[in-house]
């Protein structure tokens, strides 16, 4: 229990270290009036803008008696409120590191006695304050103008669910400027790789807007949660790849094609000298590392599965005897058209499954891996709350599993395959490799990503593409 203690008071007073390097961020900020001043004016006009923006708004709603309308519209305005100084306060993160390696006021704090991880905590909280003063200070402003001129405000409980929504928004973009500041060559660089981090945020944006207007308020605290994990793994990623002397000794990165190609290239084929060989050290040495890795997915598929199932209390739809009907002539127009040897079917399925793979490892790039598994937790929830819609019809669901277990036994099992790849690479960039760049970790994961998709991943959409399409509407038709 000393022990215990001991350490802890040990970390308590490192990162007191890293709190005077915020303080000292934070002062010098203030003092610079061509930083604070337009923030300021902006912080504070653009709500007067949005409220004003409001006020016609729902004076124009409520005159055709749209009322439900004009309640959620208040709360996504208070949301982009809060987001607008979060995005012209990202300059302030991005020129953490590489702005003052240009101006040549680094070298000083780099070359003192604190660990690196503590520069980087230092500079990762002066960077996060500014912005969220400034929403929060706008979001202020925006709500007491409502409130002078009459508006109904948001309930008290929907208030704390957007100010938590701003806060990890806010922290997740400055945490992936931060690290792209600290990855940087120039401010130059640092403000055209800012667009991965803005563009994201507004896609972000819009989906929050939807789950409001929605009335799905409720739903946001998962998208505050998963914002949260996703902020946690940026900080990682910074604090694994943050090396000071790299800092100082990068001038500029040379587009390298070659080294990069070579690289992938050493990463994709291995060792190997025939294809023999290369599956060999495809099952001996990739698929072994995505271990945990396959069993998250796995747990994610069975979560969807059970999350899907339990949606027939919110979504229940009646099934007819005219739908089975339909149903039942669809399947045998299926078994007859989509006969040996028309191909056109299994290569429609096969490139379908293909492009939900891909649309996973974009959607994993930008997110660390994280969402990633979207479409596989999507896929199965889907089959999860069919079986439910069966049982909740009195229909037999083994004439549902007719339908899934011949090709899906092959399919899903490729699903969480692919998706391992891809999450596994978000956790790669978030563990700490002394010896290479945060590009060339990115590089090396994509090749064992290629390798599982070519290896194993796409021949078995591509068999279970031919199931699907002679093999289940025929199993199919014996149950209906």
């Amino acid at each position: 229990m000393t022990d215990w203690f001991d350490k802890m008071s040990d970390f308590v007073e490192s990162v007191r270290f890293s709190l005077l390097i915020t303080r000292r961020e934070i002062r010098d900020q203030l003092r610079d009036w061509r930083i604070i001043f337009p923030v300021l004016a902006l912080t504070v006009f653009f709500p007067f803008l949005m409220n004003f923006t409001a006020r016609q708004i729902l004076g124009f709603v409520e005159k055709y008696g749209a009322s439900i309308i004009a309640e959620r519209l208040v709360p996504f305005l208070l949301m982009i409120v809060g987001f607008f100084p979060i995005s012209v306060s990202l300059v302030i993160a991005l020129e953490t590191f590489v702005g003052e390696k240009e101006r040549g006021s680094i070298e000083p704090l780099l070359n003192s006695p604190l660990m690196d991880w503590q520069i980087y905590l230092g500079k990762l909280l002066a960077a996060t304050v500014p912005p969220l003063v400034s929403s929060f200070l706008g979001m202020g402003v925006y709500l007491a103008g409502l409130f002078i001129k009459g508006v109904a405000l948001p309930p008290f409980a929907l208030l704390v669910q957007i100010a938590a929504l701003t806060a990890v928004q806010a922290v997740m973009m400055v945490a992936g400027a931060v690290v792209v500041s600290s990855q940087a060559t120039s401010v130059r660089a640092a403000n055209l790789l800012a667009s991965f981090i803005i563009i994201p945020a507004a896609l972000l944006i819009q989906g929050e807007s939807i789950v409001m207007f929605w009335g799905n308020f409720e739903d946001l605290w998962w998208v505050v949660l998963g914002i949260f994990v996703l902020t946690i793994l940026l900080v990682r990623v910074g604090l694994a790849h943050f090396r000071r002397e790299e800092l100082l000794g990068r001038e500029i990165d040379v587009l390298n094609l070659r080294w990069a190609w070579q690289r992938f290239r050493s990463e994709f084929v291995g060792e190997a000298a025939t294809v023999w060989q290369w599956y060999a050290g495809l099952f001996s040495q990739t698929l072994p590392r995505m271990r945990f890795a396959v069993v998250a997915m796995t747990a994610l598929a069975v979560v969807g599965s059970v999350l899907g199932y339990h949606q027939i209390n919110r979504f229940m739809i009646p099934i007819s005897e005219t739908i089975l009907q339909d149903l039942d002539e669809n399947l045998h127009r299926m078994a007859t058209a989509w006969a040996l040897p028309n191909l056109l079917p299994v290569l429609m399925i096969w490139w379908q499954n293909v492009r939900v793979m891909l649309l996973a490892m974009i959607l994993g790039v930008f997110s660390l891996g994280i969402l990633g598994g979207l479409p596989l937790l999507v896929s199965m929830g889907v089959a999860g709350y069919l079986v439910a819609l069966l049982s909740a019809n009195g229909l037999p669901t083994l004439g549902y599993l007719a339908f899934v277990v011949p090709h899906g036994i092959i399919e899903v099992p490729a699903s969480i395959l692919a998706t391992a790849a891809i999450f596994r690479a978000g956790a790669i960039l978030a563990t700490p490799t002394p010896d290479k760049t945060v590009g060339e970790v990115w590089l090396l994961a994509m090749a064992d990503w290629c390798r599982v998709m070519v290896g194993i991943v796409i021949p078995a959409l591509l068999l279970a593409a031919c199931v699907e399409a002679w093999i289940t509407p025929l199993v199919a038709l014996r149950f209906f």
